[in-house]
Formats: structure tokens, sequence, C-alpha cells
């Protein structure tokens, strides 16, 4: 392989993984035309444990230390169990287009998680970048009229603002176990966990919800199971064998873009001025949470100059 070319693909793995990540939220859209919320989500599940369960061979050895079985617990409770549920729903009431603006909270959610569990500096700039947020959120909802594919906004968006809090409190339990446990390892007992959770809700959904299921909303779920569950995770991870954690947190920010993207395009779905001006401010507060985060870390070189950087990756 070439310096260009392995210079080049982080970039390409990121852009995929973007790419992924913003339109699992149309795919969803699709599929749940289709299926029940719960009986989709054990789709996804089950189609990613599959996988992992071939590759488990392949996949370094974990350390686990004493008593975390709590925290792996944990982990799962938060994802993929009351993720799935809170997002799944949330997406039969609001568009693919403002949920996928309101899951750019996730990172000033896991910063705020951060600071209270983990004692980490939470700046006045992260505090008014979350306030902006979630002004933008009520804004987003508020602003939205009643239409097919919305309903509800309003439920919708507090459903989905619930789910990225439920993502937040995961990576924050990631960060607390990754450096014992292989990341991939981690992703796959939720997946089993997942589908082992979710199995009841498919086996109690109607025969006939399986039998009229076309081949798009079919398609659909694979895509989320081995496209977003697997791909996504996979092409993040080998950026970021490659490149520093901090340069690849920076692509979680595009998410919602790719996301607004996609519902315009593939479902067309519309945004009001009001909306727009809404994801405007959204944007505004993830930017000025960011730039709060980027002071503290500086600060923190300049006061420990001896001491090596360190930290955990988050992937939403």
């Amino acid at each position: 392989m070439t310096n260009r070319t392995a210079s080049a693909l982080p970039t390409v793995c990121l852009a995929g993984a973007v790419i992924l990540w913003g339109s699992s939220f149309v795919a969803a859209k699709q599929a749940l035309t289709a299926f029940s919320p719960l009986a989709l989500v054990f789709v996804r599940m089950a189609l990613a444990a599959a996988v992992f369960a071939c590759a488990g061979p392949f996949m370094r050895p974990s350390r686990p230390a004493r008593g975390d079985w709590k925290w792996l617990a944990l982990l799962c409770l938060f994802q993929p169990c009351l993720y799935f549920i809170f997002e799944s729903h949330a997406l039969t009431l609001t568009t693919a287009s403002q949920a996928g603006v309101i899951s750019s909270l996730v990172p000033l959610l896991v910063t705020v998680g951060a600071r209270v569990f983990f004692a980490e500096p939470l700046s006045p700039r992260m505090v008014a970048g979350l306030v902006l947020c979630l002004a933008g959120v009520a804004g987003l909802s508020l602003g939205a009229g009643h239409e097919a594919e919305a309903p509800d906004p309003v439920a919708g968006n507090v459903l989905e603002l619930t789910a990225m809090a439920c993502a937040a409190g995961y990576m924050l339990v990631v960060k607390h176990l990754c450096a014992r446990h292989d990341t991939w390892r981690l992703t796959a007992l939720q997946c089993y966990a997942g589908a082992i959770f979710f199995l009841p809700a498919a086996l109690a959904a109607p025969a006939d919800m399986w039998r009229a299921a076309d081949a798009s909303a079919w398609a659909s779920a694979a895509y989320l199971g081995l496209g977003v569950t697997v791909g996504a995770f996979g092409l993040y991870n080998m950026a970021m064998a490659r490149i520093p954690a901090g340069r690849a947190s920076m692509a979680i920010n595009l998410v919602p873009p790719a996301a607004l993207a996609a519902g315009v395009l593939c479902r067309g779905d519309i945004l009001t001025p009001g909306q727009m001006l809404a994801c405007a401010v959204i944007a505004a507060g993830v930017l000025l949470g960011r730039a709060g985060g980027a002071s503290k870390a500086r600060f923190r070189k300049k006061a420990r100059p001896a001491q090596g950087a360190s930290g955990a990756e988050h992937v939403p």
C-alpha cells in the first residue's frame, strides 16, 4: 500500500461510517412501514449477532476484572435495549431528518455525563452549548407540522432525545470498560443481548406482518443489521487504528447533516424556515460545546506538559 493510499484510507473509512450512520434513520423509517418497532430491532440485532458469531474466533480476548458483569449488564441495558425501544418508536412519530439532527446532542450529553460521573472538566462554553442544543430541539419540535412522516413530532423528538441520553450513558460505560475489553467483543455482546431481549416482541408480532413485508422493508432491515451495526462500526474502528482519537471523533458531528440530507433526498422530508433556524441553533450549540472542550484540553496540556494524553473513543 502506498503512503498516499494509506493516508487517504482513514478519511475514506470515516466518510463511509458517517454515510451509513446518517442513512440509518431513513432505512429505519422505510423498514417501519412493514415491521413493528421492536420486531425490526430484533431482525437488526439477530443479523448482526450472526455475523459476530462467525467472527468470534478472530476477535482479541478480553481481560475482565472482578465486578465487570455489572457494567456489562448496564452496557446492554442502555444500548441496545432502552436505546432502541425509544428510537424505534420515535421514528414512527417524527421524521428521519429531525431525528438525525437531534442525534447531534450525543457528544455534549457525554461531556455532561463525564462531568457528573468521572469529574471531568465542564467549561461554561460546554454548558452554553448544551442549552443552545436543547433550545434548538424544542424549536425543531414546536415548529413541525403534523404530516404523514411525522404524526406527532413533539412526542417523537422527546423519545429521540431520550434515546440519545441512553446512547450517552452507553458511551460512558464503554469508557469504563474499553481498557479491559475488546470493543468488537463489547459490540458482539450487545448484539447477542439485543437479539435475546427483543425476541419475545418478534414472536408476539402477528404472522401477517412477516408475510406482508415487502422486499424494500426486508432490504432496509438487512441494511440496518449488516451495513449500519456491523459495517459502520468496522469502518470507524479501521480509521481509529490509523489516526488520533480526537480527529476521528470530529467525524461524528457530520452524522446529523448526513441524516438531514438523506431524509430530504430519499423520503422527501421538508423543513419549515423555523425548523431550519432550529437546526442552525443546534449546530451552533454543538460547535460552541466542542470549542469549550478544545479550550479545556489546551489548558490541561499547558498546565501538565509532562503528562501523556489518554482517552476513550465514543461511537453513536
